[in-house]
């Protein structure tokens, strides 16, 4: 066990709710910015400079990709420069980022931000706080991810309405440099004070060394069952997810009109940040595989009504419920990682755990669309993500080697009764 055992974790007064609250705010601007803020980019650039819009998607492909790529790295750097030194140089990264987009004047320095913002991920993205969360918490690990991972859903809820509101009364220029600077107001003194290991937790405890003298190299972990069979529906089911979010509007629009189109993202949003919350509350006493299961099979659920149905009222409602377990995809991996994997290669895991789901759900939006453009509407499209759903449901409930475990502790005469 990593985190002080020997602390009230509830208490308001433990450190790591301090460090909880640098996470947030690490996870509010990486996502408002890394994620959400895509779209932004993509309306405001072909405007101000009149680049196709393929350029600009293009390169945001390229940013998840590459991002995709360096988190596999994130147990290795963190071993290397430490904690602090890695989310400094992701947020000097991300800033210098937002801040070349706003003054930019040619295609390559797109490029050169959006790889730059690859790197803003590595330092300040899920695996990060992940890796963090899991070295500060034992009893209410779940809580802690929960409410740091909401930050990522407020970046875009709040960030997301004022970039738009800036860039229409002073800019985009200058409405990218004044977040770039409220962002660096806000996040450089909490990072410096609130951030670091606790004092009872050496930096090999929290999986970010010694994972290949322990026998949990990258090859090694490719070759377990129980990593996989956490990995795998996670992309899946996220494939499904980003599928769907992109073309939600796309889908709804013709059914109940731009208005509710749009009303239904903020539901679903707003939806995210509670079933977030409510997990937090109780998921330290559950079995993360049986909830990880569970959120998938309502969001199966929720797609196929959605299907069934043209009333405003329940598309919304099938909304709302599918929104409640959009933000603990994330949340599910770093809980399974550490009850399956344990603490000592826990960085690598979730770095090379999102990495692969990284690199499957890009395809998401993709592959809807392709199948929609084939079939001629949605119909097919979500059809299929409901069947992803379900798959991914029936895999992560598969729990590779736990027989083996168990007879490995019975005797002989205990063995043959289990057999």
């Amino acid at each position: 066990m990593i985190a002080a055992t020997g602390v009230d974790e509830s208490s308001v007064h433990y450190r790591g709710w301090r460090v909880v609250l640098a996470c947030f705010l690490m996870a509010f601007f990486m996502f408002g910015f890394g994620l959400y803020g895509q779209g932004v980019y993509l309306a405001e650039l072909q405007r101000a400079h009149g680049w196709p819009g393929t350029l600009v998607s293009t390169a945001s492909t390229f940013s998840f990709l590459l991002t995709s790529v360096l988190v596999i790295f994130t147990d290795d750097l963190l071993a290397r420069i430490g904690l602090r030194a890695l989310i400094l140089c992701g947020l000097a990264a991300l800033g210098a980022s937002t801040a070349l987009l706003a003054l930019m004047q040619a295609p390559w320095q797109l490029y050169l931000a959006y790889a730059l913002m690859s790197v803003g991920w590595t330092g300040m993205g899920s695996v990060v706080i992940a890796t963090v969360l899991n070295a500060w918490f034992a009893r209410r690990r779940g809580l802690a991810l929960s409410l740091a991972f909401n930050g990522a859903t407020f970046g875009g809820i709040i960030l997301v309405p004022v970039l738009l509101a800036l860039s229409s009364s002073i800019g985009f220029r200058s409405a990218m440099l004044v977040a770039t600077i409220v962002m660096v107001v806000l996040v450089l003194p909490v990072v410096v004070v609130f951030t670091g290991w606790p004092v009872d937790a050496a930096p090999n405890a929290a999986g970010i060394s010694g994972a290949k003298a322990a026998g949990h190299s990258r090859k090694d972990l490719l070759a377990n069952a129980s990593f996989w069979t956490m990995v795998l529906p996670i992309a899946i089911a996220l494939l499904a997810q980003m599928g769907f979010i992109i073309h939600q509007v796309t889908f709804l629009e013709p059914l109940i009109g731009r208005a509710s189109a749009g009303l239904a993202v903020t539901i679903m949003a707003a939806m995210a940040v509670v079933g977030r919350l409510s997990l937090g509350l109780f998921v330290d006493r559950l079995d993360p595989r049986l909830a990880c299961a569970a959120s998938m099979t309502s969001q199966a659920a929720a797609l196929f009504v959605l299907l069934q149905s043209q009333s405003p009222t329940v598309l919304l409602i099938c909304c709302a419920v599918y929104g409640f377990s959009i933000g603990n995809m994330i949340t599910f991996p770093p809980l399974i990682i550490q009850r399956e994997i344990g603490s000592t290669a826990f960085a690598a895991a979730m770095g090379l755990g999102t990495s692969i789901s990284g690199i499957v759900s890009a395809f998401g939006p993709g592959i809807v669309g392709l199948v929609r453009s084939v079939s001629g509407d949605y119909t097919m499209a979500f059809a299929m993500c409901v069947v992803l759903d379900v798959i991914a449901a029936g895999i992560v409930l598969w729990r590779p080697g736990r027989r083996a475990a168990v007879t490995r502790d019975l005797s002989p005469e205990q063995d043959r009764k289990v057999g």
